[in-house]
Parts: C-alpha cells; structure tokens; sequence
C-alpha cells in the first residue's frame, strides 16, 4: 500500500528503483569492487610498511593476491554480465556529465598534476615511505606529511612503484567520479527525494565544484565523498536485504573514510544512525564478522591516530600544526563557517572584483570580529578567488541558485497541489530517514565548532551529498522541476561547469598563456590581465617549480636535504622518482645531525626570513659553504623567493 514502510524483497526494490527513473543498477557491483580496491590498498600498505616490504616485490605479490581474490569472488561481487546502457546518454543531463567526463580526462591525460596540497604532502609523504620501504614518521615541518589519514595515499603506492610516474594518479579521483550519478541517485531515493527528482539530481550534483575540478586531480576531498555515499548506500540496502554482506561493506566503507580524511569522523553519526538497528544481523556469521571488524579498523584512521597519540600526545595530531586548526570558541566557529559556506558558494564563476574584496572587505568589519576570526581560524577567512579552483571550491553558485530556487519554490507550490503517493515501498522508516537527514546537519555543526580551517567549502565535500537531501524534500518539487525557471537554471548550471571547467588554472582547456600573453603585450597595463597570466604561468609550472634548483645539485647526488617552511614543496627534488631521497629538516636541527644524513642542502629564502636571519649567518653557523642560488615561485601570491644550495664544509 502507499506510504506503507516495511521489509521488501530485494528484487522488488531494484525494480521499483529501476522503473522510477534510476540508473542501471547492474552498475552497483562496481561500487563493492572499489570499496574492495580501497581496502585491499590500505591493508596492504599497513602489512607491508609492518615487515619494511614496502616495495615492488611487496606490491607485487599483495595485488597479485587481490587479482585472485576479485577472480574467486567474481559472482559474489556481482560482476558477472556487468553492462551499461548507453542509450540513456543520448538525453540532455546525462550527455551533459558524459561530455564533461570527456573533458576531465582529457585534462588529466594533457597535464601533470599540478595542486599544491598534493605536491607538497599527498605525494611526497609516499616518496618518503617507499624510500624507506615502510610508513614512518617523518621529520619534516610540512606535519600534514604525518598525522594526515593515509586512505588515499596508499592508493597511490602500486601507481608510483610500477610507473615511476604521477601522471596516472588523477584515474583515484576519475574513477570514482564515475560512480558519482548512480550512487547519488541510490542514496537520495532511499533517503526519500522522489525518484523524478533524485534522477534529475543525479546528474546535477557531479557539476559541483569541487567534485568536477577534484575528478582530474590528487586530492582526496571529493575522493572521499564517493565512500561517504557508499557507506551509506550499503547501509540503506542493509534496510532491504536481510544477508549481512550489504551492511559489512557498509561498515568498511565508513571506515575508509574515516582512514582517509579525519574531517570526516562527524559523519559517522548519519551513518551510525541509518545502521544501528541493522547490526544483530551480523550475529549470524560471527567468524565474518569479527573478521571485518579487525579490517575495518586497520584501514580506518585508528592507526593514524594511535601514531598521532604517540608522536604528539594529540590523537588527531593538530597540536603540531602551525596553522589554526581548532576552535576556541565555538560560537564564532559556527558562524564563521557558515560565512566562508555560504561566501564560498555563492561566489560568481568568474570574479574579477576578488582582488578588491580581499583587500577592502576584511577591513569593513568590526575590529571585534577581526579579532574573533585572528583567534579561532586560519587567515584567508574572507578572501575569495577570481577563478573556482580545486584548493578552495565548493559545490558552487549554480547549485547553490538552483537548491536555493528549489526550497522556495516547494513553499510556494507546497499548499497548491495534493500529495501524491509515494512511486515504491521504501523500507526504511520515515522517521529514521528524518533522523539521518537531520544527523548529517548536526554532523556539519560539529565540523564547524571544531575546525579552523578557511577552505571549508572544499573540506565538506563529502557532506554536501548528505545535507542536498533535506533540501529535496516534499512532492511540490515535482511541480517545482517543471517550471521554465527551473530549466533554465538546470541548463546555466551545466553551461557554468564546463566553463569552469575549460578556464581551471589547473587544467585550462583553452591556450591560457598563448592568448593572455598576446594580450598582455597590447595592454601591457592592464593588472587584471597581468593578474591572470601570472596566475596560468605558476599554475603551469608548479608540476616542477623547483627544477632550476634540481639542475644545480652536485652531479650523482643521491640524498639531498630539504630546509623549507611548513608549506613548501619539495617534489621537483625527487624527480625522477626513484633517482634520489630527500631528507627535510628544520631549522634549528643541529649541524651535525644534518651533515651525517646529506652532503648538500636546499634552503628556502621563506624559512630564512621567517627566522629573522640571512643565508650568510646562517652557512657561519652551520659551517656551510654556497654552492649555488636561483629563484623560484612556488605560489603566485608569494611571488618568486630565492633559494640556495648549499654544502657542508668537512
């Protein structure tokens, strides 16, 4: 009967969901094979880091093992007769992703990876576990390198040993990016946005932002998304089916997110929620069960957090950080995250007045807010960008229009159209799917009391999925997506995507520095021109910023030190990876520790200034002698800095 909530065989679930305009289910095994894939990563990397077989033949023998399991539990995993319906591309919003897929590969395959959070600790920390064939801590100022989740890393370790190469990594950002639609669809329908709306959605969400620019990159923001929306997708199948199988790759999915990005641990309340009153049924299998339970808790941020704990007596490791990291005061948290959100977010694709609001708006505010925001959060709090870059975005301003259109739009029809019945028999309960949908907000709150961050837009990737369907509730929507409004705004939202797609600095679709050149040479006063080919020029370079002082080295050097600041990046030294080590060290390590590990060392000017001293008091006394300076710009808004190669006397 309709608006009846009860236990449903599965077939009849998929098939209601599949003849309510969802997407081809057979797609769904796919979903386990990655969650397995991410598990498989995780585990072997701790197993192996645990026996110093962090190494070629380690990977070789652990994916060996994985290629065997996959073939022996083919069936189980759902991936025989695995096909997708292509005719469904041939309507506008799937043509739409299908095309800006396309060009999200594109970009990839023509461009190394560029984004500075992944070249100077996503990367580099797994260089330094590979060369020492084990994770370990590492002494080094960049502390992200250390007390970060390590889910995604360990992914890239089969990708750099067999390759030698980064060029590869951004496929652990595309392929889940392709999961995206069908995941987004599954979850939002058992969470009760009707099947019309959650179909339109489906294809809608993948334009955000964040998700759009991160699907070609490094980063691991909208990586973790896709597992947020796995394990909550499993949970919401364990409601359906009465094996534990559905909810056992829930629970590994919950913990991989976890084991990526600790800014995720808020969102085991939605989950816990959804999956509580499910977990008797893991008593029937206790041998399985604990099973899972011990890999869950391996490839979940546990041991991260138990080396944190060690390390810094602060089991999230935040103590370390030299940035603001922690809310003092959690009032001025919450509405100080609610700006950045909502600034973020509703910030034009293209802005060329950023420069202005940046260096005026901050000072329009009182000086108890200034003083407020100094105290609890990073600086950068009201600062915004001319482009939407993957360091910063979020879901952006066309999704944010259109949610924002949405909600009045169902006030409005609200009391002017009866309720319809509900298309299909929805197993979990009504008020348990308010409960969930309310817990993800109250999740966003935690994040928000705690973090102090200022790119939170970029930070709550993986709760966007979770807070859109509470704003996607209600029949009147049905009336709502039918408007020419709305239309209209569904077509600006996919046409603003793709520009921000083609003009990313990481990635830019167009020849950015051909024609800004051209332009800047017949307008050679023009700062919004010079802005923005400096801006492409950098962000062009940055695979390598470092390669003029890579090409002053001594010859056949092996092991070279690094003295940089908390966010520089050392990856130019490593190339080609595998060629040679590199050691950081800070800035009052004594002389001696350094001249035992490294002959010759590569001192940043931005760590010397920060120490108030110059490079010539500094070889006095460490008895150090000049090898050789050059200058290189790492990010635009520092500008080029020198950097010195220096040698130890004997």
């Amino acid at each position: 009967m309709p608006g009846t909530f009860a236990f449903t065989r599965r077939n009849d679930v998929e098939s209601n969901l599949k003849s309510s305009y969802g997407p081809p289910l057979t797609m769904f095994p796919l979903v386990r094979l990655w969650v397995c894939f991410c598990v498989y990563a995780s585990l072997s990397g701790w197993c192996l880091s645990a026996f110093g077989q962090l190494n070629r033949v380690g990977c070789a023998v652990s994916l060996a093992m994985f290629v065997a399991f996959i073939g022996w539990q083919r069936k189980s995993l759902g991936l025989v007769g695995v096909k997708m319906k292509l005719r469904r591309f041939r309507r506008p919003l799937p043509f739409s992703f299908l095309v800006l897929a396309g060009l999200v590969f594109l970009g990839g395959i023509l461009y190394p990876p560029s984004n500075y959070t992944g070249l100077t600790y996503h990367v580099p920390r797994v260089l330094h576990w590979l060369a020492h064939e084990q994770w370990h801590w590492i002494h080094t100022p960049v502390v992200r390198m250390d007390f970060s989740g390590c889910g995604f890393e360990w992914l890239y370790v089969p990708i750099l040993l067999f390759t030698g190469s980064d060029r590869a990594l951004f496929l652990l950002n595309f392929i889940p990016f392709l999961l995206l639609p069908g995941l987004t669809f599954s979850v939002f329908s058992r969470l009760g946005v009707r099947p019309k709306v959650a179909r339109q959605w489906m294809w809608l969400l993948p334009t955000g932002y964040i998700y759009l620019l991160q699907a070609g990159s490094i980063v691991n923001d909208a990586f973790v998304a896709i597992l947020v929306l796995a394990a909550m997708d499993f949970g919401c199948r364990a409601w359906q089916t009465r094996p534990s199988r559905d909810l056992l790759y829930s629970i590994l999915a919950a913990a991989l997110m976890t084991g990526t990005k600790a800014t995720t641990l808020p969102l085991l309340l939605p989950w816990l929620l959804l999956v509580v009153l499910r977990l008797p049924i893991l008593r029937r299998n206790w041998a399985v069960t604990i099973a899972a339970a011990i890999i869950a808790a391996a490839v979940s941020f546990l041991p991260v957090a138990v080396m944190n704990k060690v390390h810094t007596d602060d089991w999230l490791g935040a103590t370390i950080e030299t940035s603001h990291l922690e809310i003092k005061q959690p009032l001025v948290g919450l509405a100080g995250n609610a700006f950045q959100l909502t600034l973020d977010n509703l910030t034009p694709p293209v802005f060329p007045l950023a420069g202005w609001w940046n260096q005026n708006v901050p000072l329009m505010m009182p000086q108890s807010v200034r003083d407020a925001v100094a105290a609890n959060f990073d600086h950068g709090l009201f600062a915004v960008g001319e482009l939407p870059t993957e360091d910063w975005a979020g879901v952006g301003f066309g999704i944010s229009l259109l949610l924002a259109v949405g909600v009045v739009g169902t006030f409005w029809f609200q009391s002017k159209i009866p309720k319809p019945p509900l298309i299909f028999s929805l197993a979990i309960p009504p008020w348990l799917r308010r409960g969930v949908l309310a817990a993800a907000w109250i999740s966003l709150g935690a994040y928000s009391v705690k973090s102090g961050m200022t790119t939170a837009a970029r930070l709550v990737a993986p709760y966007y999925a979770l807070l859109i369907p509470s704003l996607l509730q209600g029949p009147a929507l049905l009336r709502v997506i039918r408007t020419v409004t709305r239309k209209v705004l569904v077509g600006v939202v996919v046409i603003s995507a793709l520009a921000v797609l083609v003009v990313s600095p990481d990635r830019p679709l167009w020849p950015a520095k051909t024609v800004l050149s051209r332009w800047h040479h017949q307008h050679p006063n023009q700062k919004l021109i010079d802005r923005a080919l400096r801006v492409y020029t950098t962000y062009a370079g940055r695979f390598d910023a470092l390669a003029d002082v890579r090409a002053l080295l001594p010859r056949g050097t092996k092991v070279v030190g690094f003295m940089g600041t908390a966010d520089d990046s050392d990856i130019s030294l490593w190339r080609p990876y595998g060629s040679r080590r590199v050691e950081h060290f800070f800035f009052n390590d004594p002389p001696e520790l350094m001249r035992s590990k490294v002959d010759c060392l590569v001192v940043s000017e931005g760590v010397l200034a920060s120490n108030k001293t110059t490079i010539d008091t500094w070889l006095e006394k460490n008895q150090a002698e000049l090898i050789a300076s050059t200058k290189a710009t790492l990010k635009v808004g520092e500008g080029p800095l020198t950097w010195y190669v220096v040698r130890f006397k004997n």
